[in-house]
């Protein structure tokens, strides 16, 4: 196959070029600093050159993104808002210029699109979907990735959650903290945490170009979410740490400050299950954390 990952020099673009890659397919990368082979110049909001890789390509997917690992002032909010909606625009004004449209385009979206639930699991069908800053800048971004009609290219949304992988992701950084004794509970504990091992990430996705039947959002997580305190406890566990000192929330505010970045990552809720995925047949690797972090521990 000819794959195409727009903004593929991250921690996910990384992993599924290697994935693809050893498979026998054709990967490229469109990325604003070409320094290898396969990778092509883009700058994410106009067309270019790279319109002509579409041609013929079997799978687009389009991780492009401003993380959101940052303070959320105007200008960051700006950036991340523009940064996911410039790049799905220009992906489907460079589509409708193809003779040969890409047969599947998946594009990134998120499992914070739903609401703060501890309770309520949510799927596909019956997810909350509600009105923050987080939720609404997912809501715009599939809005614009469905907005285009390609009668020939299928469309996948990606609301994927924390993916645990040792070379990026959240994954380093919370065993940074648990090592270091840090490794309590955020808050109260009870926040649900909805993640999925890297190899069941790039398992997924394969899983999805496969199946032609499936279209439209869906969760790319593992089918059982955990809690923030057990998550702790189980790296605790893993890393045959005793304890691990416990951080309320006005002292996670002041962190957040020093760190850059925004509690809400924290401390929100993402209580979500993968429906479509387990009715279509996928079989998960790690379908746990315990499982997902031993394996990860190995690694």
């Amino acid at each position: 196959m000819k794959i195409i990952i727009a903004g593929g020099t991250g921690f996910l673009g990384e992993n599924l070029e290697t994935y693809f890659t050893k498979k026998g397919n054709q990967v490229y990368i469109l990325t604003r600093k070409p320094q290898r082979e396969n990778e092509i110049y883009w700058d994410a909001k106009t067309i270019g050159d790279w319109k002509n890789m579409l041609e013929k390509t079997d799978v687009l997917i389009n991780l492009t993104g401003k993380s959101v690992d940052c303070r959320y002032h105007d200008k960051n909010k700006q950036e991340i808002y523009s940064s996911r909606i410039n790049s799905t625009k220009i992906l489907q004004e460079a589509i409708d210029q193809c003779t040969e449209k890409p047969k599947l385009w998946l594009n990134a979206s998120s499992a914070t699109i739903y609401v703060h639930s501890e309770k309520h699991l949510n799927t596909e069908e019956n997810g909350v979907i509600g009105d923050d800053f987080s939720m609404n800048i997912c809501k715009s971004w599939e809005a614009e990735f469905f907005k285009g009609k390609n009668g020939k290219t299928r469309k996948v949304a990606l609301r994927t959650s924390i993916v645990l992988g040792n070379n990026g992701g959240a994954f380093p950084k919370l065993k940074t903290i648990t090592k270091l004794g840090l490794g309590g509970k955020q808050g109260r504990g009870n926040q649900m945490i909805s993640w999925i091992h890297i190899d069941d990430f790039c398992n997924a996705i394969d899983w999805i170009i496969q199946n032609e039947t499936i279209t439209g959002p869906i969760n790319i997580t593992a089918p059982a979410p955990i809690s923030n305190e057990m998550m702790m406890n189980q790296l605790r566990k893993a890393y045959n740490v005793p304890f691990g000192v416990n951080a309320p929330v006005w002292q996670l505010e002041i962190a957040s400050i020093f760190m850059k970045t925004e509690t809400e990552l924290l401390l929100k809720s993402r209580n979500v299950y993968p429906e479509r995925l387990m009715k279509s047949g996928f079989r998960f690797f790690f379908p746990t954390f315990d499982e997902a972090i031993h394996n990860l521990l190995k690694i």
